[in-house]
């Protein structure tokens, strides 16, 4: 018997169930709805951003760092600039934390670097270094402005088991200040100083006179150091106009200045829970205002003073009474 290489089925006709003319129909109708509904909706305008939605960010036409132009005209410049801004933006709830945090640490910061002659817009170097915050980093830099043990050391800071300044906001920032200010007799400019500050004056400096050019803006540098000054021209423009970026908030919702005092010690205390206990706090809100204490206790075999930061009574409570200064943000 010969056998045919025509398949069987080929020669049967295909009648679909009523199942099947369900599922077309259906599709059917639905194509035609969507035709339907599309065809009353105005196309929105190219740039016209909806309710919610991403959409590019304002870039200002000129801005100043420290006092000093950015080349915004070029467009590395500006890009770089666009691209930090749109970090920052749109990085919600880290942004938002970070200006509420601004309400408490920046009235300590300002006047320090007033007093020193330093540019108000350098307290942006403590958000980009630790997020206004006693981070410790990787190769072992701490505190708001990261400074490692010898650099620290260099500047007048104690750093040992027991104590470590580099924890103590005003004493990190006046040594910061006086690393600015050293900075600036070798550069001679703050955006300069602001970038050797991230990538150490030995590291830019050679940078220098590899490319033999002077400016920020004119040197090819690492990643981190190339993004560095435009984050922090970025989260300048976007806490002086938050709202123009998005971010809505009263000056209630910024962390305020907690009311504190301090204690003089010159001896050694040897349990710091019976010290704050005696004074009617705890363990946790005493190492809360005064971190750089590293141990339960201080032996100061010296007697060297230090001052030691208490909560006014009451301000740990949130309310009337509980609250310090009504915080702000300044440009």
């Amino acid at each position: 018997m010969i056998k045919s290489d025509r398949n069987p089925t080929e020669n049967k006709r295909w009648i679909p169930s009523w199942g099947s003319w369900l599922v077309v129909g259906i599709i059917v109708l639905g194509i035609a709805g969507i035709n339907a509904y599309t065809g009353h909706v105005e196309e929105e305008p190219h740039g016209s951003p909806p309710n919610y939605g991403v959409s590019a960010v304002h870039l200002p036409d000129t801005l100043y760092f420290a006092g000093e132009r950015m080349p915004l005209e070029q467009f590395d410049t500006r890009e770089s600039l666009d691209r930090e801004l749109l970090v920052n933006t749109y990085f919600h709830s880290q942004t938002l934390l970070l200006i509420k945090r601004s309400g408490r640490y920046f009235p300590v910061i300002e006047p320090i670097l007033r007093k020193y002659g330093v540019p108000d817009d350098f307290k942006y170097l403590a958000i980009a270094e630790s997020g206004l915050s006693n981070a410790v980093s990787p190769a072992g830099a701490v505190g708001f402005w990261q400074f490692l043990a010898g650099t620290a050391r260099e500047y007048g800071l104690e750093v040992n088991d027991e104590v470590d300044e580099r924890y103590h906001l005003e004493k990190s920032t006046e040594a910061a200040c006086r690393y600015f200010i050293d900075s600036y007799d070798v550069y001679g400019n703050w955006t300069m100083v602001a970038a050797s500050y991230n990538n150490g004056r030995r590291g830019l400096d050679q940078q220098v006179v590899i490319q033999k050019q002077h400016s920020y803006y004119d040197l090819l540098l690492n990643e981190e150091t190339a993004r560095y000054i435009f984050r922090l021209a970025a989260l300048k423009v976007i806490m002086v106009s938050p709202e123009e970026y998005g971010f809505y908030f009263q000056a209630s919702d910024l962390y305020p200045v907690i009311p504190t005092y301090e204690e003089v010690v010159d001896t050694p205390v040897e349990n710091f829970a019976d010290f704050a206990n005696n004074r009617g706090t705890n363990y946790k809100i005493l190492k809360y205002f005064n971190p750089w204490l590293r141990k339960p206790y201080l032996s100061n075999r010296t007697g060297k003073t230090y001052r030691i930061r208490l909560p006014e009574p009451g301000a740990r409570i949130v309310g009337e009474g509980g609250r310090g200064p009504e915080p702000g943000i300044t440009g």
